[in-house]
């Protein structure tokens, strides 16, 4: 193997460097969360199962274009915490996620938490940056995605 393209690997590797960058920032915001326990993955998912009961593992899975079986280790010490309820569906291969009453609580102390790293990374990057890089990230996401 050529260094010259092990060199570039290691400069230019897209999931190289949008991994980095996402180690970065959600190193951020986890610390911004920590005084009430919460990591920054978790207030995501708290975020998204707020907005209605109907939720189901896969449909979930697929919105976050993450691995049902990832989603589900993801979801375990939530559900363990009481923030979020799982319960089985119409179909018995089916289970629906629901943000418990203890979730919305917990969700209510992060957004203002939340709300100080979100304004941090903004300023850190600039309005015009920030712009930019949300509409990239939902472009590249919408075209990489498998669903």
């Amino acid at each position: 193997m050529k260094p010259s393209k092990l060199r570039e690997i290691s400069e230019t590797c897209t999931c190289f460097n949008l991994r980095k960058t996402t180690r970065a920032v959600t190193a951020l915001f986890d610390e911004a969360l920590n005084p009430i326990g919460l990591r920054a993955t978790q207030l995501t998912l708290l975020a998204i199962l707020s907005r209605t009961d109907n939720w189901t593992v896969t449909r979930l899975s697929q919105t976050l274009v993450m691995d049902r079986t990832t989603l589900t280790r993801n979801l375990k010490p939530m559900q363990e915490q009481g923030w979020v309820l799982i319960r089985k569906g119409e179909d018995r291969r089916t289970r629906t996620l629901a943000l418990s009453s203890k979730g919305r609580r917990l969700l209510e102390k992060a957004v203002p938490l939340w709300d100080k790293a979100q304004k941090e990374v903004m300023q850190r990057l600039g309005n015009v940056r920030w712009s930019s890089l949300m509409h990239h990230l939902k472009v590249t996401s919408s075209l990489m995605s498998p669903y």
